[in-house]
Protein backbone atom coordinates (compact mmCIF):
# COMPACT_ATOMS: atom_id res chain seq x y z
CA UNK A 1 0.00 0.00 0.00
CA UNK A 2 1.14 3.38 -0.71
CA UNK A 3 1.96 5.52 2.33
CA UNK A 4 3.43 7.87 -0.19
CA UNK A 5 4.72 11.24 0.95
CA UNK A 6 6.39 13.70 -1.42
CA UNK A 7 9.11 15.72 0.19
CA UNK A 8 10.81 18.52 -1.71
CA UNK A 9 14.35 19.19 -0.61
CA UNK A 10 16.50 22.23 -1.27
CA UNK A 11 18.67 21.69 -4.31
CA UNK A 12 15.96 20.31 -6.53
CA UNK A 13 15.81 16.85 -4.98
CA UNK A 14 12.40 15.46 -4.20
CA UNK A 15 12.08 12.46 -1.92
CA UNK A 16 8.96 10.38 -1.91
CA UNK A 17 8.04 8.64 1.26
CA UNK A 18 7.37 5.11 0.30
CA UNK A 19 9.28 1.94 1.05
CA UNK A 20 11.27 -0.72 -0.49
CA UNK A 21 12.80 -3.81 0.93
CA UNK A 22 15.38 -6.36 0.16
CA UNK A 23 16.46 -9.86 0.95
CA UNK A 24 19.06 -12.40 0.06
CA UNK A 25 17.42 -15.53 -1.31
CA UNK A 26 18.75 -19.02 -1.22
CA UNK A 27 20.62 -20.07 -4.31
CA UNK A 28 19.74 -17.13 -6.57
CA UNK A 29 22.44 -14.57 -7.33
CA UNK A 30 21.08 -11.03 -7.36
CA UNK A 31 20.49 -10.04 -10.96
CA UNK A 32 20.09 -13.69 -11.87
CA UNK A 33 17.86 -14.85 -14.68
CA UNK A 34 15.19 -17.51 -14.85
CA UNK A 35 11.64 -18.27 -15.87
CA UNK A 36 10.44 -17.01 -12.52
CA UNK A 37 12.98 -14.23 -11.84
CA UNK A 38 12.02 -10.62 -12.55
CA UNK A 39 14.73 -7.99 -12.15
CA UNK A 40 13.93 -5.03 -9.89
CA UNK A 41 15.88 -1.99 -8.74
CA UNK A 42 15.86 0.68 -6.07
CA UNK A 43 16.88 3.47 -8.42
CA UNK A 44 14.84 6.54 -7.51
CA UNK A 45 11.96 5.91 -9.89
CA UNK A 46 11.03 7.29 -13.32
CA UNK A 47 10.22 10.93 -12.49
CA UNK A 48 12.86 13.32 -13.79
CA UNK A 49 14.45 15.46 -11.08
CA UNK A 50 12.79 13.51 -8.29
CA UNK A 51 13.94 10.59 -6.16
CA UNK A 52 11.63 8.01 -4.63
CA UNK A 53 13.89 6.70 -1.84
CA UNK A 54 13.81 2.95 -1.23
CA UNK A 55 11.09 2.44 -3.84
CA UNK A 56 11.43 -0.90 -5.63
CA UNK A 57 10.82 -0.53 -9.36
CA UNK A 58 10.49 -2.94 -12.25
CA UNK A 59 9.24 -3.17 -15.85
CA UNK A 60 6.00 -4.92 -16.79
CA UNK A 61 4.90 -5.97 -20.27
CA UNK A 62 1.19 -5.33 -20.82
CA UNK A 63 -0.66 -6.78 -23.81
CA UNK A 64 -4.13 -6.63 -25.28
CA UNK A 65 -5.63 -9.96 -24.20
CA UNK A 66 -4.67 -12.87 -26.43
CA UNK A 67 -2.60 -10.75 -28.81
CA UNK A 68 1.00 -9.74 -29.47
CA UNK A 69 0.03 -6.07 -29.23
CA UNK A 70 2.15 -5.23 -26.20
CA UNK A 71 3.82 -2.35 -24.39
CA UNK A 72 6.63 -2.66 -21.84
CA UNK A 73 6.25 -0.05 -19.10
CA UNK A 74 9.15 0.73 -16.80
CA UNK A 75 9.08 2.58 -13.50
CA UNK A 76 6.41 0.32 -11.98
CA UNK A 77 6.52 0.37 -8.17
CA UNK A 78 6.56 -3.12 -6.63
CA UNK A 79 4.13 -3.10 -3.72
CA UNK A 80 3.79 -6.08 -1.45
CA UNK A 81 1.08 -4.27 0.50
CA UNK A 82 -1.58 -4.00 -2.20
CA UNK A 83 -3.13 -6.21 -4.83
CA UNK A 84 -3.30 -5.78 -8.57
CA UNK A 85 -1.62 -3.91 -11.40
CA UNK A 86 -2.39 -0.20 -11.68
CA UNK A 87 -0.77 1.59 -14.61
CA UNK A 88 -1.00 5.11 -15.98
CA UNK A 89 -3.50 5.01 -18.84
CA UNK A 90 -1.22 7.27 -20.87
CA UNK A 91 1.53 4.62 -20.77
CA UNK A 92 -0.63 2.00 -22.53
CA UNK A 93 -3.01 4.15 -24.60
CA UNK A 94 -1.87 2.55 -27.86
CA UNK A 95 -3.08 -0.88 -26.71
CA UNK A 96 -6.77 0.07 -26.56
CA UNK A 97 -7.31 -2.36 -23.72
CA UNK A 98 -10.95 -3.52 -23.38
CA UNK A 99 -12.69 -1.71 -20.53
CA UNK A 100 -15.30 -3.58 -18.51
CA UNK A 101 -18.76 -2.05 -18.74
CA UNK A 102 -22.42 -2.69 -17.96
CA UNK A 103 -25.39 -1.13 -19.77
CA UNK A 104 -23.20 1.54 -21.35
CA UNK A 105 -21.48 2.52 -18.09
CA UNK A 106 -17.77 1.86 -17.69
CA UNK A 107 -16.43 0.18 -14.56
CA UNK A 108 -14.04 2.39 -12.60
CA UNK A 109 -11.91 1.60 -9.56
CA UNK A 110 -10.84 3.78 -6.64
CA UNK A 111 -7.75 2.85 -4.64
CA UNK A 112 -7.16 4.90 -1.50
CA UNK A 113 -4.00 4.90 0.58
CA UNK A 114 -2.98 5.57 4.15
CA UNK A 115 -1.44 8.93 3.33
CA UNK A 116 -4.81 10.15 2.04
CA UNK A 117 -3.91 9.91 -1.65
CA UNK A 118 -5.94 7.96 -4.19
CA UNK A 119 -5.77 6.60 -7.72
CA UNK A 120 -8.79 6.54 -10.01
CA UNK A 121 -9.26 4.77 -13.32
CA UNK A 122 -11.21 2.43 -15.53
CA UNK A 123 -10.97 -1.33 -15.10
CA UNK A 124 -9.65 -3.04 -18.20
CA UNK A 125 -8.41 -6.49 -19.08
CA UNK A 126 -4.85 -7.25 -20.14
CA UNK A 127 -2.30 -10.01 -20.34
CA UNK A 128 0.49 -9.22 -17.85
CA UNK A 129 3.97 -10.58 -18.59
CA UNK A 130 6.97 -10.66 -16.26
CA UNK A 131 10.11 -12.77 -16.65
CA UNK A 132 8.79 -15.94 -18.30
CA UNK A 133 5.40 -15.80 -16.58
CA UNK A 134 2.06 -14.65 -18.01
CA UNK A 135 -1.11 -13.65 -16.18
CA UNK A 136 -3.81 -13.84 -18.83
CA UNK A 137 -6.86 -11.56 -18.96
CA UNK A 138 -6.09 -9.86 -15.67
CA UNK A 139 -8.30 -7.00 -14.51
CA UNK A 140 -6.08 -3.90 -14.17
CA UNK A 141 -6.67 -0.26 -13.28
CA UNK A 142 -5.90 2.36 -15.95
CA UNK A 143 -4.94 5.35 -13.79
CA UNK A 144 -6.26 8.64 -15.17
CA UNK A 145 -8.40 11.57 -14.16
CA UNK A 146 -11.90 11.13 -15.57
CA UNK A 147 -13.32 13.21 -18.41
CA UNK A 148 -16.94 14.32 -18.39
CA UNK A 149 -17.38 13.88 -14.65
CA UNK A 150 -15.54 14.41 -11.39
CA UNK A 151 -13.98 11.76 -9.17
CA UNK A 152 -16.73 10.88 -6.67
CA UNK A 153 -16.27 12.41 -3.23
CA UNK A 154 -16.56 8.94 -1.71
CA UNK A 155 -13.26 8.16 -3.41
CA UNK A 156 -11.37 11.44 -3.16
CA UNK A 157 -12.62 12.26 0.35
CA UNK A 158 -10.47 15.37 0.39
CA UNK A 159 -7.32 13.38 -0.41
CA UNK A 160 -4.51 14.00 -2.89
CA UNK A 161 -5.08 12.94 -6.49
CA UNK A 162 -2.20 10.60 -7.53
CA UNK A 163 -3.37 10.12 -11.11
CA UNK A 164 -0.22 11.51 -12.76
CA UNK A 165 3.35 10.27 -12.92
CA UNK A 166 4.55 13.24 -10.89
CA UNK A 167 2.01 12.72 -8.12
CA UNK A 168 2.35 8.94 -8.09
CA UNK A 169 6.14 8.93 -8.31
CA UNK A 170 5.85 5.97 -10.68
CA UNK A 171 4.30 4.82 -13.94
CA UNK A 172 2.16 2.36 -12.06
CA UNK A 173 1.93 0.04 -9.07
CA UNK A 174 2.40 -3.73 -9.16
CA UNK A 175 0.49 -5.01 -6.13
CA UNK A 176 1.72 -8.50 -5.24
CA UNK A 177 0.25 -8.68 -1.75
CA UNK A 178 -1.22 -11.74 -0.08
CA UNK A 179 -4.77 -11.36 -1.28
CA UNK A 180 -5.67 -12.45 -4.82
CA UNK A 181 -8.06 -9.48 -5.24
CA UNK A 182 -8.05 -5.85 -4.18
CA UNK A 183 -11.39 -6.11 -2.42
CA UNK A 184 -12.80 -9.64 -2.49
CA UNK A 185 -16.15 -10.64 -1.09
CA UNK A 186 -16.66 -7.20 0.47
CA UNK A 187 -17.28 -5.75 -2.99
CA UNK A 188 -19.29 -8.74 -4.24
CA UNK A 189 -23.06 -8.78 -3.86
CA UNK A 190 -22.61 -12.06 -1.98
CA UNK A 191 -20.84 -10.13 0.80
CA UNK A 192 -24.07 -8.47 1.85
CA UNK A 193 -22.53 -5.03 2.45
CA UNK A 194 -25.11 -2.29 1.79
CA UNK A 195 -24.47 0.04 0.05
CA UNK A 196 -21.50 -1.21 -1.98
CA UNK A 197 -18.12 0.06 -0.69
CA UNK A 198 -16.67 3.15 -2.35
CA UNK A 199 -14.19 1.09 -4.38
CA UNK A 200 -15.95 0.22 -7.65
CA UNK A 201 -18.17 2.59 -9.63
CA UNK A 202 -20.22 2.47 -12.81
CA UNK A 203 -19.84 5.82 -14.57
CA UNK A 204 -21.35 7.71 -17.50
CA UNK A 205 -21.69 11.44 -16.75
CA UNK A 206 -22.12 10.55 -13.08
CA UNK A 207 -20.96 7.61 -10.97
CA UNK A 208 -22.63 5.14 -8.66
CA UNK A 209 -20.95 2.59 -6.42
CA UNK A 210 -21.50 -0.96 -7.62
CA UNK A 211 -20.95 -4.56 -6.64
CA UNK A 212 -18.34 -6.40 -8.69
CA UNK A 213 -18.04 -10.16 -8.96
CA UNK A 214 -14.99 -11.73 -7.40
CA UNK A 215 -15.67 -15.04 -9.13
CA UNK A 216 -15.57 -18.56 -7.74
CA UNK A 217 -12.92 -17.67 -5.13
CA UNK A 218 -15.69 -15.82 -3.27
CA UNK A 219 -18.83 -17.53 -4.52
CA UNK A 220 -18.81 -20.95 -6.21
CA UNK A 221 -21.90 -19.93 -8.19
CA UNK A 222 -20.07 -17.09 -9.93
CA UNK A 223 -18.17 -17.81 -13.12
CA UNK A 224 -15.64 -14.99 -13.56
CA UNK A 225 -13.82 -12.40 -11.48
CA UNK A 226 -13.95 -8.76 -12.57
CA UNK A 227 -12.14 -7.13 -9.66
CA UNK A 228 -8.56 -5.85 -9.86
CA UNK A 229 -6.45 -8.92 -9.26
CA UNK A 230 -2.94 -9.84 -8.28
CA UNK A 231 -1.42 -11.00 -11.58
CA UNK A 232 0.79 -13.59 -9.87
CA UNK A 233 -2.18 -15.79 -9.00
CA UNK A 234 -2.97 -15.99 -12.73
CA UNK A 235 0.38 -17.49 -13.68
CA UNK A 236 0.24 -21.08 -14.93
CA UNK A 237 2.91 -22.00 -12.36
CA UNK A 238 4.98 -20.24 -9.68
CA UNK A 239 1.70 -18.63 -8.63
CA UNK A 240 1.59 -19.20 -4.86
CA UNK A 241 3.86 -16.42 -3.65
CA UNK A 242 6.77 -14.08 -4.26
CA UNK A 243 10.22 -13.44 -2.86
CA UNK A 244 11.78 -9.99 -2.97
CA UNK A 245 15.57 -10.21 -2.87
CA UNK A 246 18.37 -7.66 -2.55
CA UNK A 247 22.04 -7.76 -1.53
CA UNK A 248 23.17 -6.35 1.79
CA UNK A 249 23.26 -2.56 2.17
CA UNK A 250 24.80 -0.87 5.19
CA UNK A 251 23.44 2.67 5.10
CA UNK A 252 23.00 4.75 1.94
CA UNK A 253 24.04 4.24 -1.66
CA UNK A 254 23.06 5.41 -5.14
CA UNK A 255 21.01 2.37 -6.12
CA UNK A 256 20.73 -1.38 -5.75
CA UNK A 257 19.39 -4.13 -8.01
CA UNK A 258 17.62 -7.29 -6.98
CA UNK A 259 15.11 -9.96 -7.92
CA UNK A 260 11.39 -10.49 -7.62
CA UNK A 261 11.13 -14.28 -7.63
CA UNK A 262 7.75 -15.86 -8.31
CA UNK A 263 6.56 -18.94 -6.47
CA UNK A 264 7.34 -20.38 -3.05
CA UNK A 265 8.61 -23.95 -2.96
CA UNK A 266 7.98 -24.40 -6.69
CA UNK A 267 11.61 -24.32 -7.88
CA UNK A 268 15.08 -24.63 -6.42
CA UNK A 269 15.47 -20.84 -6.28
CA UNK A 270 12.44 -20.34 -4.02
CA UNK A 271 12.64 -23.33 -1.69
CA UNK A 272 11.75 -22.71 1.95
CA UNK A 273 14.74 -23.67 4.12
CA UNK A 274 14.10 -26.09 6.96
CA UNK A 275 15.55 -23.48 9.33
CA UNK A 276 12.81 -20.95 8.54
CA UNK A 277 10.61 -19.85 11.42
CA UNK A 278 6.97 -19.67 10.41
CA UNK A 279 4.89 -16.78 11.70
CA UNK A 280 1.17 -16.98 11.08
CA UNK A 281 -0.73 -13.73 10.69
CA UNK A 282 -3.94 -12.79 12.39
CA UNK A 283 -7.34 -13.54 10.92
CA UNK A 284 -9.15 -11.41 13.52
CA UNK A 285 -11.20 -8.49 12.21
CA UNK A 286 -9.22 -6.01 14.34
CA UNK A 287 -5.82 -6.87 12.85
CA UNK A 288 -6.53 -9.07 9.86
CA UNK A 289 -3.40 -9.97 7.88
CA UNK A 290 -1.15 -8.44 10.50
CA UNK A 291 1.22 -9.55 13.25
CA UNK A 292 2.33 -8.13 16.58
CA UNK A 293 5.52 -6.18 17.13
CA UNK A 294 6.81 -5.66 20.65
CA UNK A 295 8.78 -2.42 20.69
CA UNK A 296 11.32 -2.46 22.18
CA UNK A 297 11.94 -6.19 22.10
CA UNK A 298 12.22 -6.57 25.87
CA UNK A 299 9.14 -5.54 27.87
CA UNK A 300 8.00 -3.38 25.00
CA UNK A 301 4.57 -2.17 23.98
CA UNK A 302 2.66 -4.72 21.85
CA UNK A 303 1.70 -3.27 18.48
CA UNK A 304 -0.79 -5.80 17.06
CA UNK A 305 -1.41 -4.00 13.76
CA UNK A 306 2.07 -4.48 12.33
CA UNK A 307 2.94 -5.30 8.75
CA UNK A 308 5.77 -5.19 6.25
CA UNK A 309 5.29 -3.33 2.99
CA UNK A 310 7.59 -2.66 0.04
CA UNK A 311 5.61 0.36 -1.11
CA UNK A 312 6.67 2.51 1.85
CA UNK A 313 10.17 3.72 2.37
CA UNK A 314 11.01 3.76 6.06
CA UNK A 315 10.56 2.26 9.48
CA UNK A 316 7.38 3.75 10.92
CA UNK A 317 6.54 3.16 14.56
CA UNK A 318 5.34 5.12 17.61
CA UNK A 319 8.12 6.46 19.83
CA UNK A 320 7.63 9.91 21.33
CA UNK A 321 11.18 9.89 22.72
CA UNK A 322 12.70 10.16 19.24
CA UNK A 323 12.50 13.74 17.93
CA UNK A 324 10.81 14.28 14.59
CA UNK A 325 12.40 16.56 12.03
CA UNK A 326 11.20 20.15 12.30
CA UNK A 327 10.99 20.57 8.53
CA UNK A 328 9.58 17.13 7.64
CA UNK A 329 7.69 15.88 10.67
CA UNK A 330 6.95 12.52 9.02
CA UNK A 331 10.59 11.55 9.66
CA UNK A 332 12.79 11.04 12.71
CA UNK A 333 15.77 13.34 13.29
CA UNK A 334 17.63 12.01 16.36
CA UNK A 335 20.85 13.85 17.28
CA UNK A 336 22.82 10.69 16.43
CA UNK A 337 22.13 7.31 14.88
CA UNK A 338 20.05 5.10 17.18
CA UNK A 339 20.48 1.34 17.56
CA UNK A 340 17.06 -0.16 18.29
CA UNK A 341 15.33 -3.51 18.40
CA UNK A 342 11.87 -4.98 18.20
CA UNK A 343 10.33 -8.42 18.46
CA UNK A 344 8.02 -9.80 15.80
CA UNK A 345 5.39 -12.21 17.09
CA UNK A 346 3.15 -14.32 14.88
CA UNK A 347 -0.40 -15.36 15.67
CA UNK A 348 1.05 -18.82 16.37
CA UNK A 349 3.40 -17.42 19.04
CA UNK A 350 6.55 -17.72 16.93
CA UNK A 351 8.87 -14.77 17.58
CA UNK A 352 12.14 -13.21 16.52
CA UNK A 353 14.07 -10.13 17.60
CA UNK A 354 14.99 -7.63 14.89
CA UNK A 355 17.82 -5.13 15.30
CA UNK A 356 17.68 -1.93 13.27
CA UNK A 357 18.99 1.63 13.24
CA UNK A 358 17.43 5.06 12.78
CA UNK A 359 19.45 7.86 11.19
CA UNK A 360 18.78 11.58 11.29
CA UNK A 361 16.66 11.95 8.15
CA UNK A 362 17.73 15.51 7.38
CA UNK A 363 21.41 14.75 7.85
CA UNK A 364 21.54 11.51 5.86
CA UNK A 365 19.48 12.75 2.92
CA UNK A 366 21.34 16.04 2.65
CA UNK A 367 24.68 14.24 2.79
CA UNK A 368 23.57 11.75 0.13
CA UNK A 369 21.26 13.90 -1.97
CA UNK A 370 21.54 11.90 -5.18
CA UNK A 371 21.13 8.46 -3.56
CA UNK A 372 17.99 6.33 -3.79
CA UNK A 373 18.87 3.79 -1.07
CA UNK A 374 18.55 4.69 2.62
CA UNK A 375 18.71 1.76 5.00
CA UNK A 376 18.04 3.53 8.27
CA UNK A 377 15.39 6.20 7.87
CA UNK A 378 12.09 6.10 9.70
CA UNK A 379 9.33 8.16 11.18
CA UNK A 380 6.65 8.31 13.85
CA UNK A 381 3.88 5.81 13.35
CA UNK A 382 0.54 5.95 15.05
CA UNK A 383 -0.63 2.69 16.52
CA UNK A 384 1.33 -0.17 15.06
CA UNK A 385 4.65 -1.10 13.56
CA UNK A 386 5.81 -1.92 10.14
CA UNK A 387 9.18 -3.60 10.03
CA UNK A 388 11.05 -4.27 6.88
CA UNK A 389 14.13 -4.01 4.79
CA UNK A 390 14.59 -0.45 3.92
CA UNK A 391 11.97 0.21 6.26
CA UNK A 392 10.08 -1.59 8.78
CA UNK A 393 6.97 0.00 9.81
CA UNK A 394 5.64 -0.63 13.19
CA UNK A 395 2.48 1.04 12.44
CA UNK A 396 -0.10 -1.33 11.13
CA UNK A 397 -2.89 0.43 9.41
CA UNK A 398 -3.73 -2.51 7.19
CA UNK A 399 -7.25 -3.75 7.25
CA UNK A 400 -8.73 -6.58 5.25
CA UNK A 401 -9.44 -5.50 1.73
CA UNK A 402 -13.06 -6.45 2.26
CA UNK A 403 -13.40 -3.42 4.50
CA UNK A 404 -12.82 -1.21 1.52
CA UNK A 405 -9.59 0.24 2.89
CA UNK A 406 -6.16 -0.27 1.44
CA UNK A 407 -3.14 -0.45 3.68
CA UNK A 408 -0.10 1.76 3.65
CA UNK A 409 2.89 0.23 1.94
CA UNK A 410 5.75 -0.18 4.34
CA UNK A 411 8.72 -2.36 3.76
CA UNK A 412 11.52 -2.74 6.12
CA UNK A 413 15.10 -3.43 5.61
CA UNK A 414 16.53 -5.99 7.87
CA UNK A 415 19.94 -7.21 8.34
CA UNK A 416 21.12 -10.41 9.77
CA UNK A 417 20.72 -13.20 7.28
CA UNK A 418 17.48 -14.67 8.50
CA UNK A 419 14.33 -15.64 6.68
CA UNK A 420 10.89 -14.20 6.91
CA UNK A 421 7.99 -16.10 5.45
CA UNK A 422 4.47 -14.80 5.39
CA UNK A 423 1.77 -17.31 4.64
CA UNK A 424 -1.96 -16.86 4.47
CA UNK A 425 -3.93 -19.30 6.56
CA UNK A 426 -6.46 -21.11 4.38
CA UNK A 427 -9.90 -19.57 4.23
CA UNK A 428 -12.68 -20.30 1.74
CA UNK A 429 -12.48 -16.91 0.06
CA UNK A 430 -8.70 -16.60 0.12
CA UNK A 431 -7.60 -20.00 -1.01
CA UNK A 432 -5.01 -18.63 -3.44
CA UNK A 433 -3.35 -16.09 -1.22
CA UNK A 434 0.33 -15.58 -1.57
CA UNK A 435 3.17 -16.57 0.66
CA UNK A 436 6.04 -14.16 0.93
CA UNK A 437 9.46 -15.42 1.67
CA UNK A 438 12.22 -13.00 2.37
CA UNK A 439 15.61 -14.39 3.09
CA UNK A 440 17.57 -11.49 4.20
CA UNK A 441 20.89 -10.14 4.54
CA UNK A 442 19.55 -6.79 3.80
CA UNK A 443 15.94 -7.06 3.03
CA UNK A 444 13.14 -5.24 1.76
CA UNK A 445 11.07 -8.08 3.06
CA UNK A 446 7.83 -8.47 1.39
CA UNK A 447 4.94 -6.86 2.98
CA UNK A 448 1.68 -8.39 3.34
CA UNK A 449 -1.62 -7.85 4.76
CA UNK A 450 -2.94 -11.17 5.86
CA UNK A 451 -0.91 -14.30 6.21
CA UNK A 452 2.04 -15.85 7.89
CA UNK A 453 5.63 -14.89 7.95
CA UNK A 454 8.78 -16.73 8.84
CA UNK A 455 12.16 -15.81 10.05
Amino acid sequence: MRGFLIITLIGGLALLSGCGGGSTPVGVPVGGAGQNVQQVAVNGGPVSGQIYPDGVFTSVTICAPGTSNCQTVDGILVDTGSMGLRVLASAVSSLNLPVLSLNGANLNNCATFADGSFTWGEVAQADVKMAGEVGSSASVQLIADPTGFAVPSGCSNGGADADTQLALGANGILGVGLEPLDCGVGCDAAGGIVPPPAIYYLCTTTCQTTYVSCGPSCNPNESANQQIENPVVLFASDNNGVLLQFPSVSDSQASVTGNLIFGIGTQSNNAVPSSATIFTLSTASTNFDEFTTNYPAQNGTPLPNSFIDSGSNGYFFPDSTIPACTDFTAWFCPPSTLSLNAQQVGANGANKTINFSIDNFDAVTKANGSNAVFANIGGPGRRAASIGGCRSSMEGLCLPQSTGRLCPRVCRQRRGGHIDLWQQPGRPNTSRLLIFLSLHDWQFPCCFPDSTFAS
